[in-house]
Protein backbone atom coordinates (compact mmCIF):
# COMPACT_ATOMS: atom_id res chain seq x y z
CA UNK A 1 0.00 0.00 0.00
CA UNK A 2 2.80 2.55 0.74
CA UNK A 3 4.33 2.07 -2.41
CA UNK A 4 1.34 2.77 -4.31
CA UNK A 5 0.43 5.59 -2.56
CA UNK A 6 4.05 7.01 -3.08
CA UNK A 7 3.68 6.62 -6.95
CA UNK A 8 0.36 7.42 -6.76
CA UNK A 9 1.04 10.70 -5.44
CA UNK A 10 3.62 11.43 -7.72
CA UNK A 11 1.95 10.77 -10.39
CA UNK A 12 -1.47 12.28 -9.66
CA UNK A 13 -0.07 15.33 -8.35
CA UNK A 14 -2.31 17.14 -10.75
CA UNK A 15 -5.56 16.32 -13.44
CA UNK A 16 -4.63 18.32 -16.61
CA UNK A 17 -8.19 18.75 -18.62
CA UNK A 18 -9.05 17.12 -21.86
CA UNK A 19 -11.93 17.69 -24.18
CA UNK A 20 -13.38 20.68 -23.45
CA UNK A 21 -15.63 21.43 -25.99
CA UNK A 22 -18.31 19.00 -25.32
CA UNK A 23 -22.01 19.96 -24.08
CA UNK A 24 -24.18 18.21 -21.99
CA UNK A 25 -27.11 17.09 -23.68
CA UNK A 26 -31.22 16.70 -22.87
CA UNK A 27 -33.20 19.53 -21.91
CA UNK A 28 -36.89 19.06 -19.65
CA UNK A 29 -39.56 17.42 -21.18
CA UNK A 30 -42.06 20.37 -22.42
CA UNK A 31 -45.00 18.23 -20.96
CA UNK A 32 -43.58 18.86 -17.41
CA UNK A 33 -46.27 20.03 -15.13
CA UNK A 34 -46.17 22.56 -12.17
CA UNK A 35 -46.21 21.40 -8.78
CA UNK A 36 -49.78 22.19 -7.15
CA UNK A 37 -48.86 20.22 -4.06
CA UNK A 38 -49.86 22.01 -0.79
CA UNK A 39 -46.86 22.63 1.12
CA UNK A 40 -46.50 21.41 4.47
CA UNK A 41 -45.95 24.27 7.00
CA UNK A 42 -47.15 21.82 10.23
CA UNK A 43 -44.29 22.12 13.44
CA UNK A 44 -41.75 19.02 13.62
CA UNK A 45 -43.06 16.63 16.46
CA UNK A 46 -40.54 15.13 18.86
CA UNK A 47 -39.96 11.58 19.07
CA UNK A 48 -36.67 11.31 21.48
CA UNK A 49 -34.36 12.81 23.37
CA UNK A 50 -31.01 11.79 24.74
CA UNK A 51 -27.98 13.41 26.26
CA UNK A 52 -27.59 16.35 23.55
CA UNK A 53 -29.87 15.59 21.12
CA UNK A 54 -33.46 15.06 19.96
CA UNK A 55 -34.98 13.98 16.84
CA UNK A 56 -38.72 15.23 15.59
CA UNK A 57 -39.75 14.49 12.24
CA UNK A 58 -41.68 16.98 10.35
CA UNK A 59 -44.36 17.03 7.18
CA UNK A 60 -46.81 14.86 6.15
CA UNK A 61 -47.15 10.91 5.63
CA UNK A 62 -44.90 10.06 2.91
CA UNK A 63 -42.92 13.46 2.54
CA UNK A 64 -42.01 13.60 5.92
CA UNK A 65 -38.56 13.13 7.49
CA UNK A 66 -36.17 13.70 10.16
CA UNK A 67 -34.98 16.79 11.87
CA UNK A 68 -32.03 15.88 14.25
CA UNK A 69 -30.46 18.63 16.96
CA UNK A 70 -27.01 18.08 18.40
CA UNK A 71 -25.13 20.33 20.61
CA UNK A 72 -21.75 20.13 22.23
CA UNK A 73 -18.66 18.87 20.63
CA UNK A 74 -17.70 17.45 17.82
CA UNK A 75 -17.35 14.05 19.04
CA UNK A 76 -20.47 15.08 21.43
CA UNK A 77 -22.95 15.87 18.86
CA UNK A 78 -21.51 12.50 16.49
CA UNK A 79 -21.95 10.61 19.31
CA UNK A 80 -26.00 12.37 20.18
CA UNK A 81 -26.56 11.55 16.67
CA UNK A 82 -25.32 8.13 16.22
CA UNK A 83 -27.37 7.03 19.65
CA UNK A 84 -30.63 8.84 18.14
CA UNK A 85 -30.41 7.18 14.81
CA UNK A 86 -28.43 4.45 15.57
CA UNK A 87 -30.64 1.83 13.54
CA UNK A 88 -31.25 4.41 10.44
CA UNK A 89 -27.32 4.73 10.56
CA UNK A 90 -26.54 1.43 10.47
CA UNK A 91 -28.50 1.07 7.39
CA UNK A 92 -27.78 3.86 5.62
CA UNK A 93 -24.05 3.63 5.80
CA UNK A 94 -24.60 0.09 5.31
CA UNK A 95 -26.69 0.42 2.15
CA UNK A 96 -24.28 3.17 0.40
CA UNK A 97 -21.44 1.03 0.51
CA UNK A 98 -23.15 -1.75 -1.08
CA UNK A 99 -24.48 0.59 -3.50
CA UNK A 100 -20.70 1.82 -4.15
CA UNK A 101 -19.63 -1.44 -4.62
CA UNK A 102 -22.26 -2.42 -7.32
CA UNK A 103 -21.44 1.10 -8.99
CA UNK A 104 -18.15 0.09 -9.05
CA UNK A 105 -18.74 -2.66 -10.18
CA UNK A 106 -21.02 -1.32 -13.56
CA UNK A 107 -18.37 1.45 -14.17
CA UNK A 108 -15.46 -1.08 -14.81
CA UNK A 109 -17.72 -2.83 -17.20
CA UNK A 110 -18.77 0.59 -18.95
CA UNK A 111 -22.30 0.07 -17.77
CA UNK A 112 -22.76 3.21 -15.70
CA UNK A 113 -20.40 6.26 -16.09
CA UNK A 114 -20.59 8.58 -12.72
CA UNK A 115 -17.15 8.05 -11.51
CA UNK A 116 -13.83 9.83 -12.35
CA UNK A 117 -11.60 7.65 -14.23
CA UNK A 118 -8.74 8.12 -11.91
CA UNK A 119 -10.85 6.88 -9.58
CA UNK A 120 -11.77 3.79 -11.12
CA UNK A 121 -7.86 3.34 -12.43
CA UNK A 122 -6.84 3.50 -8.29
CA UNK A 123 -9.91 0.45 -7.77
CA UNK A 124 -8.25 -1.68 -10.55
CA UNK A 125 -4.80 -0.98 -8.73
CA UNK A 126 -5.64 -0.84 -5.32
CA UNK A 127 -9.09 -2.19 -4.96
CA UNK A 128 -12.14 0.34 -3.43
CA UNK A 129 -11.12 0.49 0.04
CA UNK A 130 -7.60 1.24 -0.66
CA UNK A 131 -8.31 4.05 -3.12
CA UNK A 132 -11.31 5.63 -0.93
CA UNK A 133 -8.24 5.39 2.26
CA UNK A 134 -5.87 7.57 -0.30
CA UNK A 135 -8.10 9.80 -0.67
CA UNK A 136 -8.77 10.28 2.89
CA UNK A 137 -4.84 10.33 3.43
CA UNK A 138 -4.51 13.23 0.51
CA UNK A 139 -7.03 15.14 1.92
CA UNK A 140 -6.60 14.73 5.89
CA UNK A 141 -4.11 17.73 5.96
CA UNK A 142 -6.59 20.32 4.54
CA UNK A 143 -9.64 18.95 6.58
CA UNK A 144 -10.01 20.21 9.85
CA UNK A 145 -9.72 17.87 12.90
CA UNK A 146 -13.53 18.26 14.23
CA UNK A 147 -14.83 16.19 11.08
CA UNK A 148 -12.67 13.20 12.12
CA UNK A 149 -13.96 13.95 15.84
CA UNK A 150 -17.23 13.83 15.15
CA UNK A 151 -17.01 10.56 12.37
CA UNK A 152 -15.33 8.78 15.87
CA UNK A 153 -18.49 9.92 17.90
CA UNK A 154 -20.63 8.95 15.12
CA UNK A 155 -18.87 5.27 15.04
CA UNK A 156 -18.83 4.94 18.76
CA UNK A 157 -22.15 5.30 19.16
CA UNK A 158 -24.01 3.77 16.17
CA UNK A 159 -21.12 0.89 16.49
CA UNK A 160 -20.55 1.94 11.98
CA UNK A 161 -16.91 1.35 11.24
CA UNK A 162 -14.86 4.49 11.75
CA UNK A 163 -13.52 3.91 8.55
CA UNK A 164 -16.43 3.11 6.60
CA UNK A 165 -17.75 6.58 7.84
CA UNK A 166 -14.53 8.01 6.29
CA UNK A 167 -14.81 6.32 3.14
CA UNK A 168 -17.92 7.13 2.16
CA UNK A 169 -17.75 10.85 2.53
CA UNK A 170 -15.27 10.90 -0.28
CA UNK A 171 -17.88 10.19 -2.26
CA UNK A 172 -18.47 13.69 -3.58
CA UNK A 173 -14.64 14.06 -4.75
CA UNK A 174 -15.40 11.04 -6.99
CA UNK A 175 -18.45 11.19 -8.64
CA UNK A 176 -20.21 13.38 -11.42
CA UNK A 177 -23.41 14.94 -10.67
CA UNK A 178 -25.71 17.34 -12.59
CA UNK A 179 -27.73 20.38 -10.43
CA UNK A 180 -29.08 23.25 -10.78
CA UNK A 181 -29.50 27.00 -8.67
CA UNK A 182 -30.49 30.52 -8.70
CA UNK A 183 -30.01 33.33 -6.54
CA UNK A 184 -32.21 36.41 -6.99
CA UNK A 185 -32.69 40.03 -5.41
CA UNK A 186 -33.63 43.18 -5.77
CA UNK A 187 -36.33 43.93 -8.91
CA UNK A 188 -35.97 40.14 -9.74
CA UNK A 189 -38.26 39.24 -6.67
CA UNK A 190 -41.40 39.76 -5.21
CA UNK A 191 -40.62 41.66 -1.84
CA UNK A 192 -37.53 43.98 -2.54
CA UNK A 193 -34.83 43.74 -0.41
CA UNK A 194 -34.98 40.08 -0.03
CA UNK A 195 -32.90 37.77 -1.14
CA UNK A 196 -34.29 33.95 -2.20
CA UNK A 197 -31.84 31.19 -3.35
CA UNK A 198 -32.54 28.05 -5.31
CA UNK A 199 -30.44 24.56 -4.68
CA UNK A 200 -31.51 21.62 -6.71
CA UNK A 201 -29.85 18.39 -6.31
CA UNK A 202 -29.92 15.51 -9.22
CA UNK A 203 -27.89 12.83 -8.31
CA UNK A 204 -28.62 8.85 -7.68
CA UNK A 205 -32.08 8.71 -6.97
CA UNK A 206 -31.67 4.96 -7.72
CA UNK A 207 -29.83 4.76 -4.42
CA UNK A 208 -29.81 4.56 -0.99
CA UNK A 209 -29.96 8.21 -0.19
CA UNK A 210 -33.80 8.34 -0.93
CA UNK A 211 -34.49 6.39 1.82
CA UNK A 212 -32.67 8.26 4.59
CA UNK A 213 -33.67 12.17 4.22
CA UNK A 214 -32.26 14.54 7.31
CA UNK A 215 -31.87 17.62 8.74
CA UNK A 216 -28.99 18.21 11.36
CA UNK A 217 -29.35 21.20 13.19
CA UNK A 218 -25.92 21.56 15.26
CA UNK A 219 -25.61 23.72 18.37
CA UNK A 220 -21.99 23.93 19.02
CA UNK A 221 -20.87 24.24 22.62
CA UNK A 222 -18.10 26.98 21.84
CA UNK A 223 -17.32 29.24 19.84
CA UNK A 224 -14.25 27.78 18.31
CA UNK A 225 -16.54 25.10 17.22
CA UNK A 226 -18.64 27.65 14.87
CA UNK A 227 -22.16 28.69 15.55
CA UNK A 228 -25.50 27.03 14.45
CA UNK A 229 -26.43 25.80 11.52
CA UNK A 230 -28.45 22.96 9.41
CA UNK A 231 -26.98 20.42 7.16
CA UNK A 232 -29.98 19.19 4.88
CA UNK A 233 -28.80 15.87 3.40
CA UNK A 234 -29.07 12.52 5.11
CA UNK A 235 -28.69 10.15 8.20
CA UNK A 236 -24.73 10.01 9.17
CA UNK A 237 -23.65 12.50 6.58
CA UNK A 238 -21.61 15.60 7.87
CA UNK A 239 -20.73 16.47 4.77
CA UNK A 240 -23.21 19.59 3.44
CA UNK A 241 -24.10 19.97 0.07
CA UNK A 242 -27.40 21.98 1.25
CA UNK A 243 -27.56 23.94 4.31
CA UNK A 244 -28.56 27.38 6.06
CA UNK A 245 -26.83 29.12 8.86
CA UNK A 246 -27.87 30.84 11.87
CA UNK A 247 -26.00 33.99 10.32
CA UNK A 248 -28.25 33.40 6.92
CA UNK A 249 -25.82 32.19 4.69
CA UNK A 250 -26.93 29.29 2.37
CA UNK A 251 -25.02 27.63 0.13
CA UNK A 252 -26.02 25.90 -3.49
CA UNK A 253 -23.76 23.36 -5.65
CA UNK A 254 -23.36 21.89 -9.01
CA UNK A 255 -21.01 19.03 -10.07
CA UNK A 256 -19.20 20.06 -13.25
CA UNK A 257 -19.34 17.53 -16.08
CA UNK A 258 -19.17 20.01 -19.18
CA UNK A 259 -16.54 22.68 -18.39
CA UNK A 260 -14.54 24.75 -21.02
CA UNK A 261 -11.18 26.26 -20.97
CA UNK A 262 -11.76 28.91 -17.92
CA UNK A 263 -11.72 26.27 -15.35
CA UNK A 264 -7.93 25.37 -15.82
CA UNK A 265 -6.80 22.34 -13.67
CA UNK A 266 -8.23 20.24 -11.11
CA UNK A 267 -6.30 18.49 -8.35
CA UNK A 268 -6.68 15.73 -5.67
CA UNK A 269 -4.80 17.39 -3.43
CA UNK A 270 -7.16 20.03 -1.35
CA UNK A 271 -10.35 19.98 0.80
CA UNK A 272 -12.90 17.91 -0.58
CA UNK A 273 -15.21 20.32 -1.52
CA UNK A 274 -18.16 19.16 0.52
CA UNK A 275 -16.16 20.03 3.48
CA UNK A 276 -15.39 23.60 2.96
CA UNK A 277 -19.03 24.13 2.03
CA UNK A 278 -19.63 23.02 5.71
CA UNK A 279 -17.13 25.18 6.47
CA UNK A 280 -18.59 28.32 5.33
CA UNK A 281 -21.79 26.73 6.82
CA UNK A 282 -20.36 26.23 10.28
CA UNK A 283 -17.80 29.36 10.57
CA UNK A 284 -17.97 32.16 8.34
CA UNK A 285 -20.23 35.18 9.31
CA UNK A 286 -20.69 36.80 6.14
CA UNK A 287 -20.14 36.54 1.93
CA UNK A 288 -17.20 38.49 2.64
CA UNK A 289 -16.02 35.42 4.88
CA UNK A 290 -17.05 32.67 2.01
CA UNK A 291 -15.54 34.27 -0.86
CA UNK A 292 -11.84 34.76 1.25
CA UNK A 293 -12.64 30.97 2.18
CA UNK A 294 -12.69 29.85 -0.92
CA UNK A 295 -10.45 31.81 -2.85
CA UNK A 296 -7.17 30.88 -0.24
CA UNK A 297 -8.51 26.96 0.03
CA UNK A 298 -6.73 24.24 -1.70
CA UNK A 299 -9.99 23.67 -3.81
CA UNK A 300 -9.85 20.24 -5.85
CA UNK A 301 -12.48 19.34 -8.93
CA UNK A 302 -14.74 21.26 -11.06
CA UNK A 303 -17.55 22.65 -9.62
CA UNK A 304 -20.35 25.68 -9.75
CA UNK A 305 -20.67 26.89 -5.33
CA UNK A 306 -23.55 29.65 -4.89
CA UNK A 307 -23.22 31.59 -1.48
CA UNK A 308 -26.18 33.34 -0.21
CA UNK A 309 -26.21 36.13 2.50
CA UNK A 310 -29.87 37.20 3.75
CA UNK A 311 -27.90 39.68 5.58
CA UNK A 312 -26.40 41.98 2.58
CA UNK A 313 -29.27 40.09 0.26
CA UNK A 314 -26.27 39.13 -2.02
CA UNK A 315 -25.53 36.00 -3.82
CA UNK A 316 -22.46 34.93 -5.74
CA UNK A 317 -22.20 32.18 -8.27
CA UNK A 318 -18.41 30.95 -8.11
CA UNK A 319 -16.37 29.44 -10.57
CA UNK A 320 -14.57 26.87 -8.88
CA UNK A 321 -11.61 24.28 -9.34
CA UNK A 322 -7.98 23.99 -8.36
CA UNK A 323 -7.10 26.48 -10.89
CA UNK A 324 -9.65 29.48 -10.12
CA UNK A 325 -12.38 30.78 -8.07
CA UNK A 326 -14.12 33.12 -10.06
CA UNK A 327 -16.77 35.15 -8.38
CA UNK A 328 -19.98 36.01 -10.46
CA UNK A 329 -22.79 38.37 -9.95
CA UNK A 330 -25.41 39.03 -12.52
CA UNK A 331 -22.68 41.91 -14.20
CA UNK A 332 -20.27 38.98 -15.01
CA UNK A 333 -22.09 35.72 -15.10
CA UNK A 334 -20.39 33.27 -17.28
CA UNK A 335 -20.18 31.26 -19.85
CA UNK A 336 -21.45 33.78 -21.87
CA UNK A 337 -24.11 32.68 -24.63
CA UNK A 338 -27.36 33.02 -26.54
CA UNK A 339 -28.57 30.28 -23.93
CA UNK A 340 -27.55 31.51 -20.87
CA UNK A 341 -28.68 35.31 -20.86
CA UNK A 342 -27.76 37.73 -18.19
CA UNK A 343 -31.07 38.35 -15.96
CA UNK A 344 -30.62 41.79 -13.50
CA UNK A 345 -30.61 40.99 -10.29
CA UNK A 346 -30.06 37.17 -10.90
CA UNK A 347 -27.64 34.67 -10.93
CA UNK A 348 -28.19 30.59 -12.53
CA UNK A 349 -27.37 28.06 -13.59
CA UNK A 350 -29.16 25.03 -15.12
CA UNK A 351 -27.31 21.36 -14.92
CA UNK A 352 -24.26 22.14 -15.98
CA UNK A 353 -21.89 24.45 -16.93
CA UNK A 354 -22.46 24.02 -20.07
CA UNK A 355 -25.98 22.81 -20.83
CA UNK A 356 -27.50 24.90 -23.26
CA UNK A 357 -31.41 22.75 -22.71
CA UNK A 358 -32.03 22.96 -19.18
CA UNK A 359 -30.11 26.48 -18.62
CA UNK A 360 -32.84 27.98 -21.51
CA UNK A 361 -35.49 26.58 -19.86
CA UNK A 362 -34.42 28.21 -16.60
CA UNK A 363 -33.33 31.37 -18.14
CA UNK A 364 -37.59 31.60 -19.79
CA UNK A 365 -39.21 30.38 -16.03
CA UNK A 366 -36.89 33.46 -14.59
CA UNK A 367 -37.56 35.97 -16.71
CA UNK A 368 -41.64 34.87 -16.97
CA UNK A 369 -42.20 35.32 -13.74
CA UNK A 370 -39.80 38.18 -13.06
CA UNK A 371 -40.29 40.87 -10.20
CA UNK A 372 -42.28 38.03 -8.60
CA UNK A 373 -40.57 35.57 -7.65
CA UNK A 374 -40.98 33.72 -4.57
CA UNK A 375 -40.64 30.75 -2.98
CA UNK A 376 -43.98 29.33 -3.40
CA UNK A 377 -43.28 29.96 -7.08
CA UNK A 378 -40.38 28.46 -7.40
CA UNK A 379 -41.66 25.10 -6.25
CA UNK A 380 -44.36 25.74 -8.40
CA UNK A 381 -43.40 27.33 -11.61
CA UNK A 382 -39.98 26.63 -11.65
CA UNK A 383 -38.23 23.68 -10.46
CA UNK A 384 -40.94 21.54 -11.60
CA UNK A 385 -41.01 22.80 -14.70
CA UNK A 386 -37.48 22.99 -15.17
CA UNK A 387 -37.39 19.28 -13.84
CA UNK A 388 -34.38 19.89 -11.67
CA UNK A 389 -33.99 18.30 -8.25
CA UNK A 390 -34.62 14.84 -8.61
CA UNK A 391 -33.03 13.81 -4.90
CA UNK A 392 -33.49 16.93 -3.06
CA UNK A 393 -34.40 20.19 -3.23
CA UNK A 394 -34.16 23.50 -0.96
CA UNK A 395 -35.56 26.46 -1.45
CA UNK A 396 -33.97 29.58 0.75
CA UNK A 397 -36.21 32.45 1.86
CA UNK A 398 -33.80 34.86 3.63
CA UNK A 399 -36.08 37.54 4.22
CA UNK A 400 -38.36 35.46 6.56
CA UNK A 401 -36.02 32.86 7.59
CA UNK A 402 -37.58 29.67 5.97
CA UNK A 403 -36.59 26.86 4.31
CA UNK A 404 -38.35 24.87 1.92
CA UNK A 405 -37.19 21.03 1.75
CA UNK A 406 -38.70 18.15 -0.66
CA UNK A 407 -36.81 14.79 -1.08
CA UNK A 408 -37.52 12.12 -3.99
CA UNK A 409 -39.69 8.97 -3.09
CA UNK A 410 -37.99 6.83 -0.98
CA UNK A 411 -38.53 2.73 -2.22
CA UNK A 412 -41.07 1.92 0.26
CA UNK A 413 -43.03 4.96 -0.80
CA UNK A 414 -45.69 6.13 -3.39
CA UNK A 415 -46.54 8.63 -5.95
CA UNK A 416 -43.54 10.58 -8.16
CA UNK A 417 -40.17 9.40 -8.10
CA UNK A 418 -38.39 13.62 -8.31
CA UNK A 419 -38.38 16.11 -5.48
CA UNK A 420 -39.01 18.61 -7.83
CA UNK A 421 -42.71 16.64 -8.14
CA UNK A 422 -43.29 15.81 -4.62
CA UNK A 423 -44.96 18.11 -1.49
CA UNK A 424 -42.57 20.92 0.18
CA UNK A 425 -42.03 20.85 3.51
CA UNK A 426 -42.04 24.39 5.03
CA UNK A 427 -38.76 24.82 7.94
CA UNK A 428 -39.06 27.88 10.60
CA UNK A 429 -35.25 28.63 10.81
CA UNK A 430 -35.42 31.09 13.68
CA UNK A 431 -37.01 28.51 15.35
CA UNK A 432 -34.81 25.36 14.79
CA UNK A 433 -31.51 27.70 15.91
CA UNK A 434 -33.26 28.41 19.01
CA UNK A 435 -34.16 25.05 19.91
CA UNK A 436 -33.77 24.48 23.72
CA UNK A 437 -30.91 22.04 25.29
CA UNK A 438 -32.23 18.98 26.31
CA UNK A 439 -32.45 18.55 30.22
Amino acid sequence: MEQWTLLLLLGLSFIVRTGQSAYCNGKPSPDAQQNLNPISTGPPQLLRTVTNGKVYTVGEGEDSFKIVHVWGTPYEMGYAQGTLMKEEANHFLDDVWTYLEEQIIQAINSTVHIFKPWFLQDVANLGLEEALDLEIDITRRYTGEYFFEEAKGLSDASGVDLMRILRIHMIGELTKGHCSMFGAWGNAVLKKGSLLQLRSLDWNTDGPFKDYPQVTVYHPSDPKYGHAFANIGWTGWFGSITGYSSQKLAISEIGVSYPDATFGRESRFGIPFTFILRDILQFDNTLDDAQKRMSTAHRTCDLILGVGDGKMQAFRGVEYSASVANFMDDTNMMPEADWHPKINNAVYWGMDWLCPGYSEVLARQLNKYYGNLTAEITIRDIVSVVQSGSLHIAVYDFDNNLVYVANAKATYESGPLDAYDRQFVRLNMTELFMEKTPL
